[in-house]
């Protein structure tokens, strides 16, 4: 994976985002409005927006700022230059972390949720073996537990906010690990690793 920021006026604003390179021989699951999903991807776009931003059709916009080819694209309305990266035993977890407003994932029934700002948490994460389909949709899991459990232990009353993104990247060749959760080989480092990232995020947020 090859990391570049890149920056455009939009809004009247100069904004950034994070492409992820990856190229041929990735598959990807991903919650992003562009490529979300199972199946093959070459890069994944996580793009700043205002944090008044109202359009309705985020696919469409990513479209229109994203590279050729099959990829991911996500938003967010947190400083993307602040981003956070950490490693754990080949895993990665890449982060962009903003909590104006973190939210309980099982708030009340008809809670009105006050966060405009897109993709407050995106979380992009990669391991170097592939994966089933279902340990894929297991890392999801592990990864977004690893980033509650982060919150709280940083004293934020949520699981996350409103419009949290994920894409989690494995290579297609060899033979697939069958297990993404906590305590399997490959699902604990990448916890590890997202854990340490948003705890950054939390800390770089709060300077901010």
């Amino acid at each position: 994976m090859r990391v570049t920021l890149t920056h455009r006026h939009e809004d009247g604003a100069h904004l950034a985002a994070l492409l992820c390179h990856f190229g041929p021989g990735w598959r990807m699951i991903s919650s992003a409005p562009l490529g979300g999903g199972i199946g093959p991807r070459h890069w994944v776009l996580n793009a700043q927006v205002v944090p008044h931003y109202s359009r309705m059709d985020p696919a469409a916009h990513l479209t229109e700022i994203s590279p050729p080819g099959p990829g991911v694209g996500m938003l967010t309305a947190a400083h993307v230059p602040a981003y956070t990266h950490a490693t754990d035993h080949d895993t990665t977890a890449l982060a962009t972390v903003g909590l104006r407003i973190p939210t309980w994932a099982a708030a009340p029934a008809g809670t009105v949720d006050p966060e405009l700002q897109p993709g407050t948490i995106n979380i992009i994460a990669t391991l170097p073996v592939p994966l089933t389909d279902a340990a894929l949709v297991n890392t999801v899991i592990t990864i977004t537990e690893a980033k509650t459990q982060a919150l709280l232990e940083s004293g934020y009353p949520g699981t996350g906010t409103a419009s949290d993104a994920i894409c989690v990247a494995a290579p297609t060749h060899g033979s697939p690990e069958s297990f993404g959760g906590p305590r399997s080989r490959w699902g604990s480092r990448l916890a590890r690793a997202t854990h340490n990232a948003i705890h950054q995020g939390i800390r770089k947020w709060e300077m901010s």
